[in-house]
């Protein structure tokens, strides 16, 4: 089940892609932080139930801040990287 979690993770991302395009944003997630993702979405007990909350908490939620605050401007690739074991977007 570990192995299938980053595919997993890739098609749940694919609807955040979708709703960020339409806003004007073109995400990509770098392997690392699709790596370390993977690794924090998956729990032994659980499989990948946990993936879903780790995509919120680690991509969604700051990526809402920054384009609240208007530090990710429409127009311009985002690249989804690891800095410091955590996920950043940057432009």
């Amino acid at each position: 089940m570990k192995k299938h979690i980053a595919s997993i993770a890739q098609i749940q991302l694919q609807r955040l892609y979708k709703r960020l395009e339409e806003r004007g944003y073109e995400v990509h997630l770098s392997d690392e932080a699709l790596k370390l993702l993977s690794e924090n979405g998956y729990d032994p007990v659980y499989g990948a139930r946990p993936l879903k909350r780790a995509i919120q908490q680690q991509i969604e939620n700051p990526l809402a801040q920054q384009i609240l605050s208007g530090e990710l401007i429409p127009g311009k690739e985002v690249q989804l990287v690891v800095k410091n074991d955590r996920i950043v977007a940057v432009q």
